[in-house]
């Protein structure tokens, strides 16, 4: 059953319509990626449904009864509220039915056995178990605890929490009210690699009906499976999951392209025939004026299909650039030997040690607040630490894009910053920023103050690219970054011939430009070959459970229980297929971490994955069975 049926809706900005026409069905199980450039309303929209904003035609049909819940980057306006409290506000509706529960109990305690009181009796109690019974303020604060947060948070007040933690707590208060449509407006940001795991787990499993605005391409290939993309005011809707729906735009504007260059061939063809005879003989001169007319109807056409394909390929608003070719450095790069790191009493990093060689790509990954940001600031001399040694080698220079923009000179315009950092003449640096999405005088002049987090971020990344460095250190390069200027970036950062040492929590792009992994694991830097795929493979298999010791029975004993041991269990056989499909999802992972766009391999990758998942959810029941 559809949770909510959208028609035709329309939303004017100061009068000029942001989109129209905007149709779409939400059922439970559904998991909708909202896709488009940043401005184009998904926000909005978002907001719409919720009844936040209103909208200026259209109709909205929503299930009867339907919970809605919307998580978005604005932070909670309570600040006095500690963490549980806040989380458990969003389930107002959940206290409310367990009051009217013991009402309805007492009622029929006395003696009303009314059927309409044990209706809703029964409807009251369906929905409490929904939500987990009279446990479901411990499944709200199991949320907090797979969102990053500890058993010691829930009682401390919000005004206590940074920005980054008020924006979990935000997510956590959506998901733990039970809600039958989830409005989710960039629930990444802020979650390290495991709560983002555990978020994609917590969707997949849940029985409602799900929106989400998202950039990162590994998150939306792991949960959505469909896609509503708003773009130049109108919207596609597509059933199937994100990798389907790339090839789909990928196939739309190839075959707009091919129909572009027919119309131009039959155009040309038709001005070579009037070119020819339109001064000729009265009956070609006739011919030829019709032709001019087909030309006129042709040119209309052509204007069309280029304007589909200009909206397919998004151009003139493309974040494009490539690094300059950097000067060689000496082969060593990067060395730490015995490097303690500590903030205050607590303990980063004990006795680590790395070298990172020229021309290397590495990532550097750890749970968020684990020491990667301090690591970096420690490599680049920003900060001491508390034991052994780091340096930098021979000929290295370094480019630091960080998570804070610390390296934008804040004073004055924005060209005037860029000149001040590259020392580039004003045509040459109006050049740079014009690569970078700054067009125009009034964006040149616009004080670095005033930009906005995404402006900043591509202000920061102008600065890096015209540097000439050798050796970036690029701390979440992709905060703020659409899905488009995300994947420009990643083909700069693999193709960048120098040397990266790279945090991010862009799974993708980890995959995509990391050779070699540095993980921080129980205060140690552990390294892992190969890129994020690889990396998660590693990782699992050591996690695994190791095997039972051999038998240990004489050799006579051995053959004689071998001839006599039982077929495996129904259990047992299940057990014996997931690992096999983990294997084959494992080796697809490191297969796609060499090319993320092979269409083959990712239609592969997800069947893999869904096989899998059918064969756990068998095995759940199965096991749940055999020990009830």
């Amino acid at each position: 059953m559809a949770v909510v049926i959208a028609s035709n809706l329309r939303k004017e900005l100061s009068g000029d319509p942001l989109f129209d026409g905007v149709s779409f069905k939400v059922e439970r199980r559904d998991r909708v990626a909202l896709s488009g450039p940043n401005g184009t309303g998904k926000t909005t929209l978002l907001r719409a449904l919720v009844g936040e904003t209103s909208l200026q035609g259209g109709d909205l049909a929503f299930q009867k009864g339907v919970r809605i819940a919307l998580h978005d980057q604005r932070p909670p306006l309570e600040r006095r509220l500690t963490l549980r409290d806040y989380v458990l506000s969003g389930a107002a509706d959940l206290v409310q039915l367990e009051v009217e529960l013991r009402r309805l109990e007492q009622l029929m305690a006395a003696g009303d056995h009314d059927p309409a009181t044990i209706r809703r009796y029964g409807e009251a109690q369906a929905r409490l178990e929904h939500a987990g019974g009279y446990d479901w303020r411990e499944r709200a604060t199991t949320v907090l605890r797979g969102l990053g947060f500890r058993n010691e948070h829930l009682d401390r007040p919000l005004e206590s929490f940074s920005g980054g933690e008020l924006t979990r707590a935000s997510l956590g208060r959506a998901l733990g009210g039970d809600p039958d449509l989830l409005l989710l407006d960039e629930p990444t940001n802020h979650l390290d690699v495991e709560s983002l795991e555990w978020l994609e787990r917590e969707l997949q499993s849940l029985d409602a009906g799900v929106m989400i605005v998202a950039h990162d391409r590994w998150f939306l290939e792991a949960v959505a499976n469909s896609v509503l993309e708003l773009e130049a005011g109108r919207s596609t809707y597509f059933s199937g999951p994100w990798h389907e729906w790339r090839i789909e735009k990928a196939a739309r504007l190839q075959a707009a392209s091919k129909n572009a260059d027919r119309i131009g061939r039959d155009i040309e063809r038709l001005e070579r025939f009037v070119a020819r005879f339109r001064a000729s003989t009265e009956k070609m001169a006739r011919k030829a004026q019709v032709k001019l007319t087909q030309i006129e109807r042709l040119e209309k056409e052509r204007a069309k299909v280029k304007g589909e394909v200009d909206l397919l390929t998004r151009r003139g608003k493309q974040l494009g650039f490539e690094f300059l070719k950097p000067a060689r450095s000496g082969r060593t790069v990067v060395e730490a030997e015995g490097l303690d790191l500590r903030i205050g009493d607590r303990v980063l990093l004990e006795s680590s040690s790395f070298a990172i060689e020229r021309g290397e790509h590495v990532a550097l990954v750890g749970p968020n607040g684990s020491g990667k940001t301090t690591l970096l600031d420690t490599i680049l001399e920003k900060r001491e630490a508390q034991g052994g040694s780091v340096r930098l080698g021979h000929g290295v220079v370094p480019a630091y894009f960080s998570q804070q923009e610390l390296e934008l000179d804040l004073r004055g315009s924005v060209l005037q910053c860029v000149q001040r950092a590259t020392g580039l003449q004003r045509p040459d640096a109006q050049k740079l920023l014009g690569r970078f999405l700054f067009s125009g005088w009034t964006e040149h002049e616009k004080p670095v103050t005033a930009l906005s987090g995404g402006e900043r971020r591509r202000l920061a990344l102008a600065l890096v690219v015209a540097s000439g460095a050798n050796f970036l250190v690029v701390d979440e390069p992709t905060n703020h970054l659409d899905l488009e200027s995300r994947e420009a970036l990643e083909a700069a950062l693999e193709a960048f011939p120098g040397t990266i040492l790279l945090v991010s929590h862009d799974r993708a792009l980890l995959d995509a430009v990391a050779e070699r992994t540095l993980a921080i694991e129980d205060r140690r830097l552990n390294p892992y070959d190969g890129g994020w795929a690889d990396y998660v493979r590693r990782r699992e298999e050591l996690r695994a459970p190791a095997r039972a010791p051999a038998d240990s029975k004489p050799p006579k004993q051995k053959r004689s229980a071998a001839k006599t041991k039982e077929r495996p269990t129904e259990l047992e056989r299940i057990e014996a297929e997931i690992s096999d499909g983990e294997r084959v999802v494992a080796d697809l992972e490191g297969r796609l971490a060499k090319d993320w766009n092979d269409v083959e391999l990712l239609a592969a990758h997800r069947r893999a994955r869904d096989e899998l998942h059918a064969l756990l959810q068998r095995w759940e029941r199965l096991f749940e069975r055999s020990h009830s």
